[in-house]
């Protein structure tokens, strides 16, 4: 069993049906261990809530798939264990602290940060300090 870091735009796919949810649910049947920084689940949770507010999704549903999510088995780091070495990939990327936090769990479990986000998948190949730690969902 490999690790993975997995983002929000990951995670989302396997509930969600859109572009790129064939290849997550693919990826979620796989024998991987999934690790991701605490705060995963309230940014699930902020898509979900866009989700309803748009109309794309009822409320009920929505609080059924982050009940779900909250129940999938994805190891977490803190946040704030990770917030130095996000701050610096962050700042070396153009990336928000956020999005580098995924990758600097990556980098700590010498692993793959699997993401479906293209912008913050190019920002992070291009740069040689997170090039060999990124991938994108395919």
């Amino acid at each position: 069993m490999n690790a993975l870091v997995v983002d929000a735009s990951v995670v989302i796919k396997w509930f969600i049906p859109e572009p790129g949810c064939a290849a997550a649910r693919r990826l979620l049947a796989q024998d991987h261990e999934f690790h991701a920084p605490d705060f995963l689940f309230a940014e699930t949770g902020n898509v979900l809530w866009k989700k309803v507010r748009r109309g794309e999704l009822e409320t009920t549903e929505s609080i059924r798939m982050i009940s779900d999510i909250s129940n999938l088995p994805i190891q977490t780091a803190s946040a704030h264990s990770l917030a130095a070495e996000g701050l610096r990939i962050a700042i070396a990327t153009s990336q928000t602290v956020y999005d580098a936090l995924y990758a600097a769990l990556a980098a700590r479990l010498k692993c793959q940060f699997v993401t479906a986000d293209q912008r913050l998948f190019r920002a992070l190949a291009a740069n040689p300090a997170t090039a060999t730690h990124v991938q994108l969902l395919a």
